[in-house]
């Protein structure tokens, strides 16, 4: 799959989100309705075989939130 297939809920490049049109933090949303989640990678604990753990800022998530409408 590739990004362009996904419906980014954050920073959506024009430059009046969180990052501009820099590569950073952000959350999508594929048709089935499940997230994908972009952000530096963690190392707070182990995570699972074929798992990652990401880090992303508050601020991110309330504004998929907003893109939501929730």
């Amino acid at each position: 799959m590739s990004r362009e297939e996904l419906t980014r809920l954050t920073d959506n490049g024009n430059g009046n989100g969180t990052c501009g049109k820099d590569d950073c933090p952000n959350v999508y949303r594929k048709d089935s309705g499940a997230f994908v989640i972009q952000g530096a990678v963690s190392y707070a604990f182990a995570a699972p075989d074929g798992e990652a753990l990401v880090e992303i800022p508050e601020e991110i998530l309330r504004e998929a939130v907003r893109a939501l409408g929730w």
